[in-house]
């Protein structure tokens, strides 16, 4: 097969008869051409992957970061958990230590008011928050330690004292009212299902008085889920006693309470139907039954 071409000029017509190599020129270019667009494809393709998995790469970094930062907020919450707890302790054993110390006029030798003195190297810089909470829970044991060697050297002191008729829980938590509710299983008034009730109900009017059955140190005032408004008296040796769904409070954390002092005024707060006291005893963290304390007859 051959191809002729006629080029028209001002001399006449050129006859021009190409060769071989001018017929595969076409087919060159366009295979070169072919070779060009798979390559630009193939180089966007690599391109797009790469920003597909760069973005991939990005979101679990985004999402380790996350999971870091909720890792770190539940080891925070849980660390101010336990200052919680020692503060607590502080509070108790600060307040019955100067009870002890003022009752016996020995207040001058023994202080329990101010801090324990600390010391230490501190490097320069900015400290961070979870640095802050463990040299809070070291100052707090400290305290603890300081306050448990001064109260042991008051025990022989506090043995003179008739502190134990105080510390008798006997009584009813009010002055007004009646049985409700008894310690045990019984159906819920919510949602009617068998239940344990931890505690034993009183039932009154509206703002009565709500006295402590035993002297003790206050170590919580104030709403927790489920019982309102809620008081909680340490009497030592183990034993604490609740106060719930109270209208107010007339106590606070670190007060120092006699037997039949008033604590709180009835109320409905929390999961409650109506106007009463929901009392406890607990005995190492426990509840157990308080009808025995209730019924038992008061040291003379």
């Amino acid at each position: 097969m051959s191809v002729t071409v006629f080029i028209q000029g001002r001399n006449g017509v050129t006859r021009w008869q190409p060769g071989k190599r001018w017929l595969l020129l076409p087919i060159m270019l366009m295979v070169a051409g072919t070779g060009l667009y798979k390559h630009s494809s193939n180089q966007f393709e690599q391109q797009q992957a790469e920003v597909e998995h760069n973005n991939q790469l990005r979101e679990q970094q985004e999402q380790q970061v996350d999971d870091l930062k909720s890792a770190t907020e539940s080891q925070l919450a849980l660390l101010v958990t336990h200052v919680a707890k020692m503060q607590a302790k502080v509070t108790r054993l600060e307040a019955l230590g100067q009870q002890v110390a003022d009752n016996n006029s020995i207040e001058d030798q023994f202080d329990f008011a101010n801090e324990v003195g600390l010391g230490g190297f501190n490097e320069a810089g900015r400290e961070i928050e979870l640095n802050q909470l463990i040299n809070d829970m070291n100052s707090l044991a400290s305290r603890i330690d300081n306050n448990n060697l001064q109260l042991s050297l008051l025990e022989t002191v506090a043995s003179n004292l008739h502190i134990d008729k105080e510390r008798y829980i006997s009584g009813r938590p009010i002055t007004k009212g009646w049985l409700s509710s008894a310690y045990g299983l019984r159906n819920d008034p919510f949602n009617g299902r068998r239940t344990m009730h931890k505690g034993i109900d009183f039932a009154g009017s509206e703002g009565a008085d709500v006295v402590a059955t035993a002297a003790g140190v206050i170590t919580w005032s104030g709403s927790m889920f489920g019982y309102g408004e809620l008081v909680e008296i340490d009497h030592g040796n183990g034993y604490h006693t609740r106060y719930g769904h109270n209208k107010s409070l007339s106590v606070n954390v670190g007060d120092v309470v006699a037997k039949g002092d008033r604590i709180a005024s009835m109320g409905s707060t929390g999961r409650s139907t109506g106007p009463h006291v929901h009392y406890e005893v607990l005995r190492n963290g426990q509840q157990i039954d308080p009808r025995k304390f209730v019924y038992r007859k008061a040291i003379l």
